[in-house]
């Protein structure tokens, strides 16, 4: 009978054979997510791996070898990053969290920008079928949720209003193509069934270029104290 001393030679060989197996490049992107503070993109892996590597071939295979630990490799929006596994978040939960609850009109103002970005202010109260708030933007604007895109080129140069990748980690959606469709809408009985057959729900863009009808913010549009950072590109009253 083998002793415990010889398992564990056994063992440090088995490992140091796994690892001497283990792509070289597996290693390094390991190294740079676990190092980095923030989520980083294809494009800046890329940069800090050697030449010829197959970068998204091997995120998806790094992706693949953390899928059943602790921490997975995530994707959210065009960033990849390492997170705790969803089945032990609640690990990280402290007892001083306080959750604040968005108002009914803030979830309808939220659902409507994601959806049918870029919107203006006018644009959000003619879908809803009242005034919104200035307070309402502001509250959506301080969770980091949305953030100004550009201006519309009619008169008046409205702001225009995108989500951001903080709406995405907050929501564990990894593109906003994965936000529910018209029939899983009302599969969750959040939309009547009984909707006339012209009714449509518009499929959400990913794409963070201002479009033809949008100008750049002006200086001073961000002034207003709230408003994160924008991204670089790649009726009643309530």
């Amino acid at each position: 009978m083998a002793s415990l001393a010889e398992k564990r030679l056994v063992d440090d060989a088995e490992s140091s054979e796994q690892t001497a197996a283990r792509p070289e490049e597996l290693r390094l992107l390991e190294a740079l997510l676990f190092a980095s503070s923030e989520p980083l993109d294809q494009t800046a892996l890329a940069k800090r791996m050697p030449d010829g590597i197959d970068i998204k071939q091997a995120l998806a295979q790094l992706q693949a070898e953390y899928a059943l630990r602790g921490v997975n490799l995530v994707k959210v929006g065009n960033k990849w990053t390492f997170r705790t596994a969803n089945d032990l978040s609640w690990l990280m939960t402290r007892e001083s969290t306080e959750t604040r609850r968005l108002s009914r009109a803030a979830i309808e103002t939220l659902a409507i920008i994601a959806y049918h970005q870029p919107v203006t202010r006018s644009e959000i109260e003619e879908i809803r079928g009242v005034i919104t708030s200035k307070g309402t933007l502001d509250v959506l604007l301080e969770t980091g949720w949305i953030r100004p895109r550009g201006r519309r080129k009619t008169p008046g140069r409205p702001l225009t209003f995108g989500t951001t990748e903080a709406f995405l980690s907050q929501f564990s959606l990894e593109a906003l193509g994965d936000l529910p469709g018209l029939d899983e809408l009302k599969g969750t009985g959040l939309l009547d069934p009984r909707l006339p057959s012209s009714f449509s729900i518009p499929m959400p863009s990913d794409d963070p270029a201002l479009r033809e009808d949008e100008d750049p913010l002006d200086p001073g549009d961000l002034d207003f104290g709230l408003a994160p950072t924008p991204e670089p590109e790649s009726g009643g009253k309530e």
